[in-house]
């Protein structure tokens, strides 16, 4: 299946981490149940075998390291920021918890979609130069950031969890061009079983 995720031809591996500023340390991979790339994997077979043919990963631009690691912390920063001010407000959490995820981050969505722009505006100088290794590395970002969350069971840790796993949803929906409307008809916003 066409689904891995190989990283073993782009220049730099994912160096995003889960945790932010203030959070309790990541326990040690060999304490996970799950590592994050078989996260993302097991989520990507499971649109797979709902839409009955293969996800192929768009091809990487071949951007240099720094400029890759900048954005992935740029987006990652967006993500701790949009998450911040959601447990302050507590406005799309107590109203529909991960069902409201699109409003809960959308810079961060907005984010995901500027990265995988294939056409400029008819005014732009600059032509559209996708990103999916960036997008990629946020994926794995986020899978660590559910499987930090996995063994909480305070009500906050859960619904950020079912939120994360939401986003990664919302996030390969984009990478592969699903239509999010078509995913609600399939049935692929539904949560998967805890492994």
């Amino acid at each position: 299946m066409s689904s891995s995720l190989d990283h073993g031809n782009d220049p730099m591996p994912p160096q995003g981490g889960g945790s932010a500023p203030g959070d309790p340390a990541p326990q040690a991979d060999s304490q996970r149940r799950l590592r994050p790339e078989i996260f993302i994997a097991r989520r990507r077979a499971r649109l797979e075998r709902i839409l009955m043919h293969p996800l192929v990963a768009p091809r990487s631009s071949g951007m240099p390291p720094e400029r890759r690691r900048f954005l992935l912390e740029e987006a990652e920063e967006v993500y701790w920021n949009e998450l911040e001010w959601e447990r302050k407000t507590a406005e799309e959490m107590s109203k529909g918890g991960s069902a409201l995820v699109e409003l809960a981050f959308p810079g961060f969505l907005t984010f995901i979609d500027g990265l995988l722009l294939r056409e400029a505006n008819a005014r732009s100088t600059v032509p559209a130069s996708p990103r999916p290794e960036v997008v990629e590395d946020l994926l794995l970002f986020l899978a660590t950031r559910c499987l930090e969350l996995m063994p909480t069971t305070d009500g906050q840790s859960r619904l950020e969890r079912e939120m994360t796993e939401r986003l990664i949803d919302l996030v390969l929906y984009r990478l592969h061009r699903i239509p999010v409307d078509a995913a609600e008809r399939l049935g692929l916003s539904r949560p998967l079983p805890e492994a």
